[in-house]
């Protein structure tokens, strides 16, 4: 007889950044970590803040601590409230399944109450009022009132594709209102330092767009090389 799978899987090897490395990201605008990394590691635009961020404040960056699931199933999200630590953040793959909600707000409530700095999803979630008054920021795919099952199977701390990309419990999140970036455990150091210039750059391009810039030097300076052609 073929043995039957475990309902759920969980890792005994979570890693976690550093205290310091994730102070580095907080307040950190997801552009910047993009730039950071040469335009890699958004998340799809599908899955964005919770109602535009229009009644919750969508702002968080922390370790991830991954729950994958199966379409229209949530036990390994269920399953991962035992594990959040403070701060943490949830990504709870769905599959990209669109049928029913991924989360509710009494779910978000429990992640809250946990520590949870914040939710994604490549699913939609429900009780839209009830989430908001929650207060945690979550990321999603929009909303869908119907319910998830709770079945199995699931696994809670492995490396998943969600929105795209790959992510793995430990890697950093930052998230705001342009959407979700994931940076890669093994990168963290090096992009909080890529960080510094990125910031550099843009101080000083804010500061010259303020002072009436119109065209970048750059761009200028193609334009009247001869790399360009003008003709009728």
């Amino acid at each position: 007889m073929i043995e039957e799978p475990p309902i759920l899987t969980i890792s005994n090897n979570m890693r976690r950044p550093t205290t310091e490395q994730i102070a580095a990201f907080q307040g950190v605008p997801t552009g910047f970590v993009c730039d950071a990394m040469e335009g890699k590691g958004a998340l799809d635009p599908k899955i964005a803040p919770l109602g535009g961020g229009r009644d919750l404040a969508c702002v968080a960056a922390g370790p991830a601590l991954t729950a994958d699931n199966g379409p229209a199933d949530i036990l390994a999200t269920l399953a991962a409230l035992k594990f959040i630590q403070p701060g943490d953040i949830v990504m709870a793959g769905f599959g990209a399944y669109q049928g029913c909600a991924a989360v509710g707000d009494r779910v978000s409530g429990m992640m809250k109450n946990s520590g949870a700095a914040g939710l994604v999803t490549d699913g939609p979630m429900r009780d839209y009022e009830g989430v908001v008054a929650v207060g945690l920021p979550a990321w999603c795919t929009g909303l869908n009132p119907s319910s998830p099952y709770s079945k199995g199977p699931g696994t809670v701390g492995f490396p998943m594709i969600i929105g795209g990309q790959r992510v793995a419990t430990g890697d950093m999140i930052v998230a705001d209102r342009d959407g979700v970036v994931v940076v890669p455990f093994e990168r963290i150091d090096e992009v909080i330092t890529r960080l510094d210039r990125i910031r550099e750059l843009e101080t000083a391009l804010d500061a010259e767009v303020a002072k009436g810039l119109k065209v970048p030097e750059n761009i200028q300076e193609l334009l009247d090389s001869p790399a360009t052609a003008f003709k009728d």
